[in-house]
């Protein structure tokens, strides 16, 4: 994998929205997070969509293309977060050009409908990063537990070869109404985090499995099945897939489909390893009622019984977040119930 240079601070990170426009409805919201940018060291260069009316960034996706390609063929420009996530970035992957991003790889980080980008420029093999974007996880980063705080410093600034995945004592769903301008920053009540739960583990005989990180909000994903920009059916070998579920939370029948559907692909018997993120939104038997669904798919409908599986880790909808590097090497330790990166993300020469 081709892998941008480290990030320190004073570098240039270009804010964009690659999904929708929500900037310029929650000025405040969008507003703290450059603040809290810029408390971590980082120098932001808001390019033309960051701030764009909300209609002409959902009517214009080639102007959010633009964006991209521009800040990637920029050697001023040092990394790349989205605003927010939103539902339809899928729209401008036929305006993106590969040839810029591959030839200039750079810290590129946002989650939820960013998905459907991050997946298009990992497959054109640069590692991405499934991560906070400036208005959900960035705004309220001065009101996240230190624990938190530290760790996203640790990852972004300190030069590792490895890195175990943190469980955080507390997580929260989600935001108080945005549109009330006190709330900016703020997060619903946190609650008590039981941590990962490991499903199911591979055999008896093999304590860990290992594989490359890809994958993203599941819902997104769904948009590109069938399009050029679906994987190739030999990609997923040695893969580790893991999904997030969005705000939207789906239903866990839509869930079970879904899966069942990459099971129809095969991609099960080619992964080694399957995470899922903590569903947001879901009440703790949703939780419990979830998992049974992913091991009946996944062991029940495919045979698939010794696939490592781990769900209610700390990506995706929920918060604090860790940062997911899609294309770096990681490993499942089912015996120790560890997750960790294997490899540094980045270039460190």
């Amino acid at each position: 994998m081709i892998k941008p240079k480290p990030l320190k601070p004073g570098d240039n990170i270009a804010i964009l929205s690659p999904s929708t426009g929500l900037p310029s409805v929650f000025p405040h919201v969008y507003e703290s997070g450059i603040r809290n940018l810029n408390a971590l060291g980082l120098n932001v260069v808001e390019f033309p969509t960051a701030r764009m009316d909300i209609n002409e960034v959902f009517s214009k996706p080639h102007l959010r293309a633009q964006d991209i390609n521009r800040a990637f063929s920029d050697s001023n420009i040092h990394g790349i977060i989205a605003t927010i996530g939103g539902n339809d970035s899928a729209r401008i992957l036929k305006y993106l050009d590969p040839d810029v991003i591959k030839a200039n790889p750079k810290f590129f980080m946002g989650f939820s409908d960013f998905t459907a980008v991050s997946a298009f420029v990992n497959q054109l093999g640069l590692v991405t990063f499934n991560g906070p974007s400036v208005m959900a996880g960035f705004s309220q980063l001065h009101n996240f537990q230190s624990e938190y705080q530290r760790y996203l410093k640790s990852f972004l600034f300190e030069p590792w070869h490895s890195f175990t995945l943190p469980t955080f004592e507390h997580y929260s769903d989600g935001y108080p109404d945005w549109a009330i301008a006190s709330n900016v920053g703020l997060l619903h009540a946190g609650k008590n985090n039981d941590g990962p739960r490991f499903l199911q583990s591979a055999g008896s005989q093999q304590k860990s499995v290992t594989g490359q990180l890809f994958g993203g909000c599941i819902e997104v994903l769904e948009m590109l099945k069938g399009t050029q920009y679906w994987p190739k059916p030999d990609f997923w070998q040695g893969k580790v897939l893991f999904f997030e579920t969005s705000e939207e939370k789906p239903s866990i029948d839509y869930v079970k489909y879904w899966m069942r559907n990459y099971g129809v692909m095969g991609v099960f018997e080619q992964i080694s390893g399957l995470l899922f993120g903590r569903a947001r939104d879901y009440s703790d038997n949703e939780k419990t009622e979830l998992d049974d669904v992913i091991l009946s798919v996944v062991k029940d409908e495919f045979g698939c019984n010794e696939l490592t599986v781990v769900s209610n880790l700390d990506f995706g909808h929920t918060d604090p977040q860790l940062i997911m590097p899609q294309g770096v090497k990681i490993e499942i330790d089912s015996q120790a119930q560890q997750i960790r990166l294997l490899e540094s993300p980045f270039n460190l020469g």
